[in-house]
């Protein structure tokens, strides 16, 4: 019982400490005459994806690369499949068009290169497979031409900078916020892997289960709270450029930056995950195609819930 309270304060001070690190590190940027639209970019967007580089950096220290692997593939289904569900149920979404012919197609790779870098043992015949430094560093690679994709297209939208919070804050409180939303996130992290890695012992189930459910959902909280309000604010860009970037920086920054600290062995059952990732995102894609228009309608929200309620049974009958 303790385990899981730790595990939900966890998630609590992950979430919590996101929240600290973004408000400060922007107060502090536009003090130092950072741009609105630089700080959108960069603070804003690790912000959201912070639980899940504190819970993967922590995992691969601890050594249960299960969980880092786990949780970040299935971020990714979960981004797609309920937090884009829901938002679309909310409100229809409109795709723009290089989201739809770039982005989607941009996380698309990026998963299937995880598929084909996490598969030496398929495909070189070696006696296990292994994400290496090399591999890490290859999608760290990845994400700098991201990045620098996100600044070209960034100068181009209007109203980028009514993203990012106006509040002035002092550089004392800006710095304290900075400095308790980096405890949260390592108290945080901590928190959510010790408890997940008791619960999986004490309860018999596997660390890629609750890597890729339980903790998966958890440090995805941040991007289903700003895809539904902008949902329901009718800003669908921003609630589907939220997740679509969250997916290309979930694999090609923190896989990248786990694999860099620490090689992360990949077992042959989590192939299947990894499909389910590619197929997620092929969805996404061919569902820009229906009803003559870029968008993901109600019905095909429902869709993808369902979709995500199939995923999480079978996984549970997995084990």
């Amino acid at each position: 019982m303790l385990s899981m309270f730790f595990l939900i304060i966890g998630f609590v001070f992950l979430i919590q400490g996101a929240k600290f690190l973004v408000d400060g590190a922007s107060s502090l940027a536009r003090r130092l005459k950072v741009s609105d639209l630089v700080i959108g970019l960069t603070v804003v967007a690790f912000g959201t994806s912070a639980p899940e580089l504190s819970v993967n950096i922590l995992a691969a220290l601890k050594g249960t690369t299960d969980i880092a692997v786990g949780n970040i593939i299935g971020s990714n289904i979960c981004n797609i499949f309920l937090i884009l569900g829901v938002s679309s149920i909310i409100y229809p979404l409109t795709v723009p068009k290089g989201t739809v012919w770039k982005e989607i197609p941009l996380s698309l790779l990026a998963v299937i290169l995880l598929a084909i870098l996490a598969n030496d043992q398929f495909i070189d015949n070696q006696k296990f497979s292994i994400l290496t430094r090399i591999d890490g560093l290859v999608l760290l690679s990845f994400f700098v031409i991201f990045l620098y994709y996100s600044f070209s297209i960034a100068q181009k939208i209007a109203g980028m900078e009514g993203h990012v919070s106006s509040k002035h804050k002092g550089i004392f409180q800006s710095v304290s916020l900075i400095v308790l939303g980096l405890l949260g996130l390592t108290l945080g992290g901590k928190w959510v892997v010790d408890g997940a890695v008791f619960i999986a012992q004490k309860f018999n189930v596997s660390t890629t289960l609750l890597g890729l459910t339980v903790v998966a959902v958890g440090t995805s909280l941040p991007e289903l709270a700003t895809s539904v309000v902008a949902a329901l604010k009718k800003n669908p860009e921003i609630a589907i450029g939220n997740v679509v970037g969250s997916n290309i920086f979930n694999i090609f920054f923190i896989l990248g930056m786990t694999a860099t600290l620490r090689p992360i062995p990949f077992h042959g059952g989590i192939n299947f995950d990894i499909g389910v990732a590619i197929f997620a995102s092929l969805f996404l894609f061919l569902f820009m195609f229906t009803g003559g228009k870029r968008l993901i309608d109600r019905w095909e929200g429902i869709v993808f819930v369902l979709l995500y309620t199939f995923y999480i049974i079978f996984l549970i009958k997995r084990g």
